[in-house]
């Protein structure tokens, strides 16, 4: 090649290196992503087992947006319904006073049922889609993670005859949520259902029936396709599916977690030993009755863990009971719970539904109105299992 060829070939490469070569004056400049896409692309990363493995232990917003079944209260503001079962309007410093103490995960029961618009549309009021969409403020700007659900939903009972049903009420209910929240980060994470269950009835916690069983798992499908079509952020956010009723021995072994969605988490409910820990005529004092606890660590293991599907405990306890030594008992009971369930890599969200008097079910925690912890040596304990 001559000097002067050379030199020609030279140029050129110059030329299309700043950029002088085929690039037309109509050219689109690059456009710097935004946050929302550096939120999206981070999200796209995470699986469900690295969000979880970030989880300690949560603590239930309990018996407050969950509230149902009170024609009286039919258009009522969010307040209103929000106090119907006895606890306080929800303050952002009791949600702050929980995330100083250590809980970083808060679950956020809501029943969706009583704020359905008429019309077959499924529209929910907007008073009450904004009054949680400001509790989940309140947490998720702490750093928390939190889980909002569609809870004391009888819409959804797990029969043939109402599955087409109870699938359409779901979509309408969940696209509207998914998208209100579809802005925010992997600390939002989405609980299909509750306790899908046939209430009422023999089978409501026996674990189920074969209709229940496949009713549940289908409803969980329409459930994660509905999240999932919203795209943005929902394309990778956190969804969390029960069983049969979220029950922890009979149900859970006919859950089917879909497979191609590594952002799946299977939601159980589990107050073990039941005699102790649920049952209002059972016993006051654990007696470190340890085999139902350990039975439950080995089965989740088994089925969920082992296999790369992450679980959380969304409602666990031991209710206070007249009993000298009950709380010691509890705080004991705790410690263990806590680190049995760690072992396997299990957050636990305590079941807190506000109640300490009467003959009912009294987990609550926290004294709402004054922020004082009420049973301080079950607290202690549940935080001594996180050290195990």
């Amino acid at each position: 090649m001559t000097k002067l060829r050379k030199l020609s070939v030279l140029l050129l490469v110059v030329l299309v290196m700043a950029g002088c070569g085929n690039r037309t004056d109509n050219a689109e400049p690059t456009k710097a992503p935004t946050e929302e896409d550096l939120m999206i692309e981070r999200m796209s990363e995470l699986t469900a087992m690295d969000v979880v493995s970030q989880m300690k232990i949560g603590w239930n917003l309990g018996n407050t947006m969950d509230a149902t079944n009170s024609s009286a209260l039919k258009m009522a503001k969010p307040s209103t319904w929000e106090t119907a079962w006895g606890n306080p309007v929800t303050s952002e410093e009791l949600i702050a006073k929980i995330i100083d103490e250590g809980f970083n995960v808060v679950r956020i029961p809501v029943s969706w049922v009583d704020h359905i618009l008429p019309g077959g549309e499924y529209k929910i009021e907007e008073k009450w889609m904004n009054r949680v969409q400001e509790l989940v403020d309140y947490a998720y700007s702490r750093g928390a993670y939190v889980i909002i659900n569609t809870h004391h939903e009888g819409w959804y009972d797990p029969y043939y005859e109402n599955e087409e049903a109870a699938a359409k009420i779901l979509r309408g209910v969940w696209t509207q949520i998914a998208e209100r929240f579809k802005g925010y980060d992997e600390h939002l994470i989405f609980e299909g259902m509750n306790e899908p269950r046939k209430r009422n009835t023999s089978l409501e916690w026996n674990g189920g029936d074969k209709e229940g069983w496949e009713v549940v798992n289908n409803l969980n499908k329409v459930f994660i396709e509905t999240v999932r079509s919203t795209g943005g952020a929902n394309a990778y956010r956190m969804l969390m599916i029960p069983g049969y009723a979220a029950n922890c021995t009979v149900g859970i072994r006919h859950l089917e977690v879909p497979e191609g969605d590594n952002r799946l988490i299977v939601s159980v409910h589990a107050y073990e030993p039941y005699n102790f820990a649920l049952n209002t005529a059972g016993r006051g004092l654990w007696n470190e009755d340890t085999s139902a606890i350990d039975s439950l660590a080995k089965n989740l293991n088994s089925l969920f863990i082992s296999k790369g599907i992450p679980v959380i405990i969304g409602e666990m306890g031991a209710m206070h009971k007249p009993v000298e030594g009950n709380e010691a008992s509890r705080g004991e009971w705790a410690e263990y719970y806590i680190s049995k369930m760690k072992e396997i890599g299990v957050p636990c969200v305590w079941w807190d539904n506000g109640t300490f008097e009467g003959d009912g079910e009294l987990f609550g925690l926290i004294d709402r109105g004054k922020l004082e912890w009420k049973y301080p040596l079950v607290i202690e304990g549940l935080f001594k299992g996180l050290e195990q």
